[in-house]
């Protein structure tokens, strides 16, 4: 089942039923509508939202960091609320894509995720846009279906002020990439159009792909602008087709001035999805439009048509590599600047001499020392941050196996290549090394259900929690299996 055919279209009610979930206690209704079926229908979609997400939580995690949080289903929106900015840091950092898949799957792709901060008198405030933009936003709300093709379109509503260019830190292995985007933030459509960034996860690309939105609203405030992820750019895509609302979509992405697209790796074997890119792509350039492209490889590896290729490197094609250690310290020390309790250097050093390749492993790092110490009343220590990232860090010099690494490891000990993996062969054997793949894919990285399944074929999140939990239970019946992954994941491991 492929992930379009996954996100069917749930059922159109007479009435609004507006509802809250607090995780602590389960289910309450806020303002009820008077259609008691669809009251029903939307409590029980939800109910299996949030029993999913318990799924993939581990029990210490969802009482640390989930019994404050409150999510509210009000019209198209799903609000995740929670008592302060770093809680929200925190959960998007870890639980975003699991979060966004779930509310796609359950609840609609047209349901918007928000992230908030309870202000404590029962209402709720959003960190991200600016009032100014906050304003914008409620006069040309941006997303599917009806945005008016030249609003000054917003971007999905992250945490997104602390992604400006001057929260960057600059080093060698980024200064190219910082610099072109500057340069199109200034002067879109100018020059550099398009602009490539390409590199590893969690090393700065939606980072500058936000920079780039925010300078170019503050110095053309009256442009069109709009980011969007490939994946939400493709559910997007999907639901124009079944709705026969292809003329709003294309307006919507044809029209505008910069265009900047995230994660463009997701369109992999989507033949469909990849023709509308090509024409889009078109459309823009030929009326001298910005767009930006982030993805985790150059475009030569993507394994697109020759004519989608040569039109990414049209313009300037650069790389974002792992920071160096001074690069990795100077981040530390800026997000530490966020954290609630002074963290002391000796700490981050130890972090950023340890947490070698992933700008996102170092903050999740920095954010578990200052959580345990800020729950437990301790001071950070050195003592206490080496305790807390034993599981994180690098001590032995030998580096995690990557998402891409394991699904190659497990299909040549199995005898399959990486195309059977990814395919839709349902042979026993072959069955039984994909659902392998994706246990040692959970198991040894930090990698979301939805990524995953993206390195299978483009599986969707429930089949990836399938595999793992079928994975599970074999291994505790079959001392084979058991073996076999415990060899796997030693092999990977001592790379």
């Amino acid at each position: 089942m492929t992930e379009s055919e996954s996100n069917a279209d749930g059922p159109t009610f007479s009435t609004t039923v507006d509802m809250a979930v607090d995780i602590r206690s389960g289910f309450r209704f806020g303002k009820r509508g008077t259609d008691i079926v669809a009251e029903a229908q939307f409590a029980h979609r939800e109910d299996r939202l949030v029993a999913e997400l318990q799924m993939n939580v581990s029990p210490r995690r969802w009482a640390t960091w989930f019994s404050e949080v409150r999510l509210e289903l009000d019209s198209q929106v799903f609000k995740v609320i929670a008592p302060s900015d770093f809680h929200i840091i925190w959960l998007r950092n870890h639980y975003q894509d699991l979060m966004e898949s779930l509310v796609a799957d359950h609840l609609g792709p047209d349901v918007e995720v928000r992230y908030l901060v309870d202000d404590r008198s029962g209402a709720a405030s959003d960190p991200g846009p600016r009032p100014a933009a906050e304003a914008a936003e409620r006069e040309h709300p941006s997303g599917p279906p009806h945005s008016p093709p030249h609003s000054n379109s917003q971007p999905p509503p992250r945490f997104i002020d602390k992604y400006i260019f001057d929260n960057f830190v600059a080093g060698q292995s980024n200064k190219l990439a910082l610099a072109a985007a500057q340069a199109v933030s200034e002067k879109p459509g100018e020059q550099y159009n398009p602009l490539f960034i390409y590199g590893g996860a969690g090393l700065g690309k939606t980072h500058l792909l936000y920079a780039i939105l925010h300078n170019t609203r503050k110095i053309r405030p009256s442009s069109s602008v709009r980011y969007v992820t490939s994946e939400n750019f493709f559910n997007e895509f999907v639901h124009s087709i079944r709705r026969k609302q292809m003329d709003n979509f294309k307006t919507r992405y044809r029209t505008v001035d910069l265009l900047l697209l995230d994660d463009i790796q997701f369109f992999q074997n989507k033949e469909q999805v990849l023709e509308e890119i090509f024409h889009t792509f078109n459309a823009l350039y030929e009326q001298s439009r910005q767009m930006v492209l982030s993805c985790d490889r150059p475009p030569k590896d993507l394994g697109f048509e020759e004519r989608l290729q040569s039109r990414f490197q049209w313009g300037l094609l650069t790389d974002i590599s792992p920071p160096d250690v001074e690069t990795r310290l100077a981040i530390l020390q800026r997000n530490a600047e966020y954290a609630p309790t002074r963290v002391p250097e000796d700490v981050l050093e130890f972090i950023a001499q340890h947490i070698t390749d992933n700008i996102r492993k170092l903050e999740s790092a920095l954010t578990k020392v200052t959580a345990y110490a800020g729950l437990n009343k301790q001071p950070i220590t050195l003592e206490l941050a080496q305790a807390q990232l034993q599981d994180l860090l690098d001590t032995t010099g030998a580096r995690p196996p990557t998402g891409e690494e394991i699904v190659a490891v497990t299909a040549i000990t199995y005898g399959y290549t990486l195309s059977d993996l990814q395919g839709s062969s349902r042979r026993q054997r072959l069955v039984e090394a994909r659902h392998a793949a994706m246990y040692l894919c959970r198991d040894l990285t930090d990698l979301s259900l939805t990524k995953v399944g993206r390195l299978l074929g483009g599986r969707d999140h429930t089949t990836v929690m399938h595999g793992i939990k079928k994975t599970k239970q074999r291994i505790r019946s079959d001392p084979e299996l058991a073996r076999l992954v415990q060899k796997l994941s030693k092999n990977l491991c001592s790379k």
